[in-house]
């Protein structure tokens, strides 16, 4: 599952064979949580209050490279690395 960015101990992935809708893997520490990208939901699992506000604060910013991300992903094109939060 390559690594599209890491920021604050928080590492965002994406599968190439992953499953719709469009989302990403959010880790932090022991934490998991799946994402949505249209929408912004937490699809599954959960990271701490302050892990999840800077994922999504990072992925407001970064909306329109995740879904090139996953398109990407789509075509077994390799992945673009989206900026971390700063």
């Amino acid at each position: 599952m390559p690594e599209i960015s890491r920021f604050f101990g928080i590492v965002i992935r994406m599968f190439y064979d992953d499953h719709a809708p469009p989302h990403f893997h959010a880790t932090y520490g022991s934490s998991r949580a799946i994402i949505s990208v249209p929408e912004l939901l937490v699809l599954k699992g959960s990271l701490p209050p302050r892990a999840l506000g800077l994922v999504m604060e990072w992925a407001v910013v970064h909306r329109e490279e995740l879904i090139q991300d996953w398109t990407l992903a789509r075509a077994q094109a390799p992945l673009k690395a989206i900026p971390p939060l700063e």
